[in-house]
């Protein structure tokens, strides 16, 4: 039995895992062992030994079986009991309930016998009383139908319209069917009498218009069912509906008015949508209920009858929202929005012909576009101001005579200024996405307002507002760039450069994520701004290398026109002018070193400070303004200057300007000493003129080598001027050059 209980084998009961094959007679475990069979089998093939080892252990697990046994029975001893005890309760209480049972049957009988005998005793009875009720109710209708007149007269006069509508509507088809009798057309007609004065009255409590919508559609209501012809009171219904809207309308208007301030563009929509649409609303859900019969030519009336009052407001609320345009603050104008294409949910389901609920939304689509049109002219306005304060931050320390401010740090505060006000932008039409608005689900601001609006229209439109009026910088003297100071193209050129390498990339990754794009429409590719803003980059830089250029070569210019050249008297100092020329070129150095990296020379000489006036003493310079040369020799001085320029290497003054401080540097100093060459070339020196350009040339040598990319560019520009000179001279004895590095070491 405990075997059975616990779902134990033979062999598990034994603690002995189970032979591998059950039909084995010798297998201890197996359900087909023979014992005769295993004694002989171990007597044949085990030893003396074997045998006793095989008694004892057999005797051993003999004895643990019994323990085990033992232990079972001694654990499951109290459950025995206690399923013993519950054996012996439900015996007894099945005894008792087979008792009751036979009790109630028997008690079912009798009550089941009483019953019937109660039934045949009053069968007779029940059919006489269900003939006295059915009697009793037909003379509570007639006493109905006699009292008629009477109580619709009371209802008329205590106001109870629809009680009285009631009564008449229940006796309508009883006196219709009975009327040829004599006494049911004397009520009707007096019923008749009594429901036209009523009708009367229900259609002055109409047209007067004092209730409110429910109560006008009780009283049509109450109109139709007295049998009014509903087209009349379709007409007069809406009549007193668009009264109702119209000076809800008027109120509204009113606050729009140049005297009062206009209210908060949030409470203006809440009063909208509270007066006018709610009003709206009812007026709709009363009509569809009312004249539910009037079918498609009614649908058209009430269509018709919202979109004019609805255009009318839209244009209130579009007045509103133009008010608001000049904030900075989306919030509250997206709130407001909000609310407004929520309340015209319902009267747009309610009224789908008259498109009322995409009139909203092209409202606010329109709104949008208008507010990424304002956020644009601010970026513009902003970028503007910056450039204000710039002009101001240079200009102010120049009337001061302090020391200018670092352009480093005037462009620092730029970029951080413009990032802000980008960010502060991003972050104010972001509002329109939030997806707590209601319109934000709306397939434009999903997909167009994001990409065509923000990312196209104000974020790329800005970066090319911002290089266009970079680049307006460039203009030509006299005009908008005339005025320009150099320091500001240098710091717009080095601010759209920066654009070109990390900040577009940034502004347009940060509109990417903060509005995920998902519109297909194709888009301008980051590569095509960063070529805008390194063209635009190239130049202002180009332009500014032309400006530095003009001003010291206007100072060159007039230093060679206005000096008499031929009683000029014996060089002693360098010019004043050569000096003013390093010096603002030691300036323009710095001031480009600020901004811009130092860019790759060519490997320079071991005497480039020395070198020029070795140029121009050497043997084939010499030659060329040597007394020998006079106007008699066989070969002219112009023909071996033309010669010389052959085998010269051509010098473009205005070649591209790359982005580092060298190639700036070598783009002025070569408009300057290019323009000091056709100065030359266009007066007549005498000797000591000759000997003062000569001391010029070499000063100039001596401090502008170092700032070119190719130290002998300056030398050739040099050479040039002086050899130009001396083809200008009549008497050219150039100065010793000892006595030209003295006076220049002096000066």
């Amino acid at each position: 039995t405990l075997k059975l209980y616990y779902g134990l084998s033979e062999g598990e009961a034994a603690g002995r895992p189970a032979g591998p094959d059950p039909l084995d007679p010798t297998d201890l475990n197996g359900a087909h062992f023979d014992p005769e069979v295993y004694l002989d089998k171990l007597r044949r093939e085990c030893p003396l030994a074997q045998l006793m080892d095989s008694e004892t252990d057999m005797v051993r697990q003999i004895r643990a079986l019994d323990s085990d046994m033992q232990t079972l029975v001694y654990e499951n001893y109290n459950k025995f009991i206690s399923a013993t005890d519950t054996i012996r309760k439900m015996k007894n209480d099945f005894r008792k309930m087979e008792d009751e049972m036979d009790r109630l049957a028997t008690n079912m009988a009798v009550i089941t016998d009483f019953s019937a005998r109660i039934s045949a005793t009053l069968q007779d009875r029940h059919e006489r009383i269900t003939k006295l009720a059915g009697v009793h109710a037909l003379l509570r209708k007639l006493q109905f139908l006699f009292e008629l007149p009477s109580r619709l007269t009371k209802c008329v006069e205590l106001g109870a319209y629809g009680q009285a509508v009631r009564y008449q509507g229940r006796a309508r088809a009883v006196l219709q069917q009975y009327q040829h009798l004599p006494s049911f057309r004397a009520i009707q007609d007096d019923c008749q009498v009594i429901t036209a004065r009523l009708a009367q009255q229900l259609r002055q409590r109409f047209r007067e218009g004092g209730s409110g919508a429910p109560e006008q559609a009780e009283c049509v209501e109450l109109l139709l069912a007295l049998g009014e012809p509903a087209e009349e009171l379709c007409e007069e219904f809406l009549v007193h509906a668009r009264g109702r809207l119209e000076e809800e309308l008027s109120s509204l208007e009113s606050e729009l008015g140049p005297s009062p301030p206009a209210p908060d563009v949030l409470e203006f929509t809440d009063r909208g949508g509270s007066g006018f649409v709610g009003g709206l609303c009812q007026v709709a859900a009363a009509y569809q209920e009312l004249f539910a019969a009037q079918g498609p030519a009614g649908a058209e009336k009430l269509a018709a009858f919202a979109r004019e009052l609805g255009g009318r407001y839209f244009d209130l609320v579009e007045r509103r929202l133009a008010q608001e345009q000049g904030g900075g603050d989306n919030s509250l104008l997206v709130r407001a929005l909000d609310r407004f294409h929520r309340r015209l949910r319902a009267p747009g389901a309610l009224l789908e012909a008259a498109g009322l609920a995409e009139a909203a939304t092209e409202i606010v689509e329109r709104v949008a576009r208008e507010r990424l049109g304002h956020h644009l002219q601010g970026l513009r306005a902003a970028f503007l101001g910056c450039l204000t304060d710039v002009r101001q931050a240079l200009a102010a320390p120049r009337l001061a005579g302090k020391e200018g401010p670092s352009l480093a740090d005037l462009l620092a505060n730029v970029a951080s200024s413009i990032l802000s006000h980008i960010k502060a932008s991003l972050a104010a039409v972001h509002l329109f996405t939030a997806k707590e608005v209601s319109f934000s689900n709306k397939p434009y601001f999903r997909g167009e307002f994001c990409s065509q609006g923000v990312r196209e229209g104000l974020i790329v439109g800005f970066i090319r507002s911002m290089c266009q009026t970079a680049q307006s910088f460039c203009d030509s003297p006299g005009e908008k760039g005339g005025a320009t100071p150099p320091a500001l193209l240098l710091l717009l050129s080095r601010l759209c450069l920066d654009y070109e390498t990390a900040t577009i990339s940034y502004i347009l990754t940060l509109t990417d994520e903060q509005f995920l794009v998902q519109d297909q429409s194709p888009v301008t590719p980051v590569s095509t701004l960063c070529a805008e803003a390194r063209e635009t980059a190239r130049r202002l830089l180009t332009h500014y290398v032309k400006v530095q250029g003009l001003v010291i070569s206007q100072m060159l210019r007039k230093s060679v026109e206005t000096r008499d050249w031929l009683t000029t008297l014996e060089p002693r100092n360098v010019r004043a002018v050569m000096k003013r020329v390093v010096e603002d070129t030691t300036a323009i150095d710095v001031q480009v070193g600020l901004l811009y990296e130092e860019g790759v020379r060519k490997a320079q000489s071991s005497d480039s400070s020395k070198r020029t006036f070795s140029v121009y003493s050497s043997s084939r310079q010499q030659g060329r303004y040597a007394p020998s040369y006079t106007p008699s020799a066989p070969m002219d001085t112009n023909l071996l200057s033309n010669i010389q320029k052959l085998f010269s290497e051509r010098i473009d003054v205005f070649s591209p300007v790359e982005f580092n401080k060298v190639s700036v540097l070598t783009g002025i100093i070569k408009i300057s000493l290019k323009t000091l060459l056709e100065c030359v070339r266009l007066r007549t020196f005498g000797r000591f003129g000759l000997q003062q350009v000569q001391v010029d040339c070499h000063f100039l040598q001596l401090y502008l080598w170092r700032f070119v990319a190719d130290e002998e560019l300056v030398h050739l520009l040099l050479d040039e001027v002086v050899a130009s000179a001396a083809l200008r001279c009549p008497d050219p004895v150039p100065m010793e050059p000892s006595v030209v590095e003295v006076i220049c070491e002096r000066g």
